[in-house]
């Protein structure tokens, strides 16, 4: 790969320190590729780059004196969610199109303090509540690989952001696949750490599902921005001591043993899908570790019950609020997710809930007992159209039609188990030319194996490093 806009962060950094290539030129080839791309894509919808430029002649000159922070002069995206200071803060509504936050969140802080350069923000759902990336402020968001498909959401952005070049490093967020399922979508990488992990603001950060976390285009990137997030803050009492750091290199998977999944015990999963996970569990095995596919059930129906549950008493029932104080304003697909909770979950307790979520950890428990992690589509769908709300009708997936199209992700069961840690990769392509992925899923708080059996993979089947593994000059969207 010769594009600068696709360059890794790890490889910048150690050219910003042997002074062959300035943080100038990163972001100049990074906005560049913005201006090409953007009118299709649409994946930024702030961009401050007056304020970058000058932070990227500051970045040179902190690489002159020998005093550059971890992510000095790296271009990082920021999810349109995040408040920071003096920055729009519309949660991609309507009812708040001109909103300016008046505090720079925890999460954000942690870029601002290791030197990354935010020179955009990206878009995202209304209030992050769907899997696609669509908005009456923004519009839609369309996929690098293919515009007639979406990104995925809520982070949408992000991930779309990186497919096409127009971030080096951006971030996420996740309360039901959110980092994951634009990974997939988007052919690039996304962590979901376990809860505690790292910061969130109030009061969110008191909700189990709900995990912030890095996206980038290679496992090292993830990981060295994952350290730049991680450990504990004192706005957030949920945040885990002490700070968990991942080495530069990881070790190899020989002896691991690992289980891979195809549906999760019933789940629809599309052909394609399977058959890129099962060539995901090849190449473990050609990695060194001990593969073993098998027979573990997560019963959908109860995790649809779960995450309802969960959802109608906290972020479903905000976004209610939002949508009965301003009906005009808000759109038909946040309506309906709420609705959709609130009809699974009618008459549900706090405590069924708990007692679900308890249930439903029972076989994953005891799988990785036996096993280091377990790994599993993220997908089951092999994209969503972007032009499509799904509102009011299903998705067929594998053949079965969903009734509502989230039925079309693997992703909640590790928003239901939050503690384990889980990385989202790269597994393939559909014959729609959108990527697949997997979720490697870990031990509860074990960050450190999941990131080691990503490299690997990474490492035998490759991503993101030839002209036919990446986008490169985006179509129009025609028809």
């Amino acid at each position: 790969m010769t594009e600068l806009h696709y360059l890794s962060a790890t490889e910048a950094i150690e050219r910003f320190r042997a002074r062959d290539l300035s943080p100038v030129e990163l972001l100049e080839a990074v906005i560049e590729r913005a201006v090409e791309v953007e009118p299709t894509v649409g994946a930024l919808c702030h961009t401050f780059h007056d304020d970058a430029r000058a932070q990227a002649r500051e970045a040179e000159r902190r690489y002159a004196a020998g005093d550059a922070r971890p992510l000095e002069g790296i271009p990082v995206a920021v999810k349109a969610e995040e408040a920071i200071s003096g920055q729009p803060w519309s949660q991609g509504s309507l009812i708040y199109k001109d909103l300016v936050a008046d505090h720079t969140s925890a999460f954000a802080r942690r870029h601002l303090e290791a030197g990354a350069i935010v020179h955009a923000r990206t878009t995202t759902p209304e209030f992050c509540c769907a899997a696609f990336t669509a908005s009456r402020i923004w519009g839609v968001t369309r996929n690098p690989w293919n515009p007639r498909y979406g990104v995925g959401g809520s982070s949408g952005g992000s991930g779309a952001a990186l497919a096409a070049g127009t971030a080096t490093l951006a971030s996420g967020s996740d309360i039901g696949g959110s980092i994951r399922i634009p990974a997939s979508f988007n052919g690039v990488v996304g962590f979901k750490p376990p809860y505690g992990r790292v910061p969130a603001d109030s009061p969110f950060n008191l909700d189990t599902y709900n995990h912030n976390g890095p996206m980038a285009r290679t496992v090292a990137d993830c990981a060295l921005y994952q350290n730049q997030l991680a450990g504990p803050d004192p706005s957030d009492i949920a945040t885990l001591r002490p700070k968990l750091l991942l080495p530069e290199r990881f070790e190899g998977i020989e002896g691991l043993r690992i289980a891979v999944s195809e549906d999760l015990g019933g789940w629809p999963v599309d052909r394609e899908v399977r058959a890129n996970t099962l060539a995901v569990a090849d190449a473990l095995r050609s990695a060194g570790a001990q593969v073993d596919v098998v027979d573990v059930s997560v019963p959908r129906e109860e995790v649809d019950l779960a995450t309802s549950i969960h959802f109608t008493l906290a972020f479903a029932d905000w976004i209610s609020g939002e949508a009965d104080g301003h009906p005009d304003l808000v759109t038909p697909y946040a309506v309906a997710m709420v609705r959709w909770c609130g009809e699974l979950a009618a008459g549900r307790t706090f405590l069924e809930g708990l007692e679900l979520e308890a249930r439903l950890w029972t076989p994953v428990g005891a799988l990785l007992e036996e096993y280091d992690a377990l790994v599993c589509p993220t997908c089951g769908t092999r994209g969503l159209l972007a032009d499509d709300d799904y509102v009011g009708h299903g998705l067929e997936v594998g053949g079965e039609e969903v009734p509502f199209y989230f039925g079309g992700f693997l992703t909640p069961v590790f928003n239901v188990l939050s503690r384990c840690p889980v990385l989202a990769v790269p597994s393939g392509f559909a014959d729609n030319g959108v990527p697949t992925g997997v979720q490697i899923a870990g031990r509860t708080y074990d960050d450190l194996t999941v990131f080691r059996i990503g490299a690997a993979l990474e490492a035998v089947r490759p991503w993101f490093d030839t002209d036919e593994r990446r986008p490169g000059a985006i179509a129009p969207v025609s028809g």
